[in-house]
């Protein structure tokens, strides 16, 4: 424990310089004793900045004295002598200052003791302490490869048996107690994000984005993106950084990984625990992401932007930093697995403004059936001789539909029937379908489009 030693009052001073402009003896604190030897007492005229010298004069400070009277001594000087006086990095500990107290105007933020253990370590073989988090009376500690919880002034005895209770000690920092699994949240502590008594935050080194909860850690890249987060991980830099915030509006966790090796120099997207599942990937790239309130936030360039603003019924979405893009949803048809399949028609359930950008069967390892591009119910509508037709999808029984042309070259051992050969073949097919630039959906809050179901009539393939 540190100690407190009282120490006799020693008189400290000042020392003042004087530039004499005038004839006559100095007047210096009441007295008139400065001798003429003294530099600058009595200057030669007429003055110039080399005879205009300065007089250098003691003065005590809180003692009132003149020159020449009774002398005071310095006394003895406090001063510690230290066996290593170089600074040094620890970076797997922690230290804490005296205590601040606001009702009894206690403030001993700026005392670190020598004489107290004011430092807790973790182990360093888990790397440095990247952040720490007050939950409740714990601490969590994030380090490069662990997370850890500290105990916060009480400490925890264990039995023979291995239960443990809790005791209030006098330790500010208690005992570190380790969470099961060797995660951590490497050097990118930015991804930190937090709801309720959920923490969320990326793990590059294991290409694992975590969640940690009252059941511990867990590791969501696992729901269906294991392969995805291990690429995208894998082509980050030291250099680059990952952002993550939770999205209090949506619910929805954001991670975005910015580098220069990644496609489009970035990847946002979102995880919901509603679905536990990865929902939505977004074409922003924030410099920061976080919530406020019941608001989501991001700045890009300097500027504040507040996302799903809603503006009475026109409410635009997919824009972001007032660039409007389309939206998009890739899936794969792949009924009975083991038949080669003729896909003849591309069907959906929704709104209107859908159009098929993509429809690709794989027949193949490296062959590659293709569709042409399959306009929405607006944009293929079109009028001949009075009667109206559709290029792309056209609407029955409140569905839409539409046949696939199939845009690809003849191959060896395929019968090609005419210049608009139907379907498109493979074992499988991956298709994407995307918002149009130009429908305008009424009755429902602006332009917004829903899609519901995808579906696909297909043959057994006869080539």
């Amino acid at each position: 424990m540190g100690a407190v030693v009282e120490v006799k009052y020693f008189n400290s001073f000042l020392l003042k310089k004087t530039i004499r402009d005038t004839l006559g003896p100095p007047q210096w604190n009441g007295s008139t004793g400065v001798p003429k030897n003294v530099a600058g007492a009595y200057p030669v005229f007429p003055l110039t900045e080399t005879n205009a010298e300065a007089s250098w004069l003691i003065e005590e400070s809180r003692i009132r004295g003149g020159y020449n009277n009774t002398n005071i001594s310095y006394g003895v000087r406090a001063y510690l002598v230290e066996d290593q006086p170089n600074s040094s990095v620890r970076f797997n500990s922690l230290i804490y200052s005296g205590i601040f107290n606001s009702r009894t105007g206690i403030n001993d933020t700026n005392v670190f003791s020598v004489a107290d253990d004011i430092t807790k370590s973790v182990d360093p073989a888990n790397g440095s302490i990247q952040k720490i988090y007050a939950e409740d009376t714990n601490l969590i500690v994030f380090q490069e490869r662990k997370v850890s919880r500290a105990l916060i002034d009480k400490d925890a005895i264990y039995s023979a048996e291995g239960g443990g209770s809790v005791t209030s000690s006098n330790l500010v920092i208690g005992q570190i107690v380790p969470y099961a699994g060797n995660f951590g949240i490497s050097k990118d502590p930015e991804s930190f994000a937090v709801y309720g008594y959920r923490k969320y935050f990326t793990d590059r080194n294991r290409n694992a984005v975590m969640r940690l909860s009252q059941d511990g850690l867990t590791e969501i890249s696992n729901y269906g993106m294991i392969d995805y987060f291990r690429d995208e991980f894998g082509k980050l830099s030291n250099t680059d950084k990952i952002y993550g915030a939770f999205d209090i509006y949506t619910k929805q966790y954001v991670v975005s990984m910015q580098g220069e090796n990644l496609q489009d120099t970035y990847q946002t997207l979102a995880f919901d625990e509603a679905v536990k599942g990865w929902t939505s990937r977004f074409t922003y790239k924030p410099d920061k992401i976080f919530s406020i309130q019941n608001k989501y936030y991001s700045t890009k360039d300097n500027k504040l932007w507040q996302h799903n603003y809603m503006t009475g019924f026109n409410n635009d979405r997919s824009i972001f930093y007032d660039v409007y893009y389309d939206s998009s949803v890739t899936f794969i048809f792949n009924p009975n697995v083991s038949l080669s399949k003729n896909f003849k028609t591309v069907n959906y359930e929704g709104s209107t403004g859908w159009e098929v950008t993509s429809f690709n069967g794989q027949r193949e390892f490296d062959v590659v059936d293709s569709s042409n591009l399959v306009y929405s119910y607006d944009e293929g509508g079109y009028t001949q001789n009075g009667i109206q037709y559709y290029a792309g999808f056209h609407k029955k029984e409140g569905k839409y539909k539409a046949n696939l042309v199939n845009s690809s070259g003849a191959t060896a051992k395929e019968v090609v029937f005419g210049p608009s050969v139907s379907g498109v073949k493979g074992y499988y097919a991956t298709v994407t379908i995307t918002t149009d630039s130009s429908t305008q959906v009424t009755g429902n809050g602006g332009k917004t489009r829903e899609l519901f179901a995808v579906s696909s009539e297909y043959v057994e393939s006869a080539y």
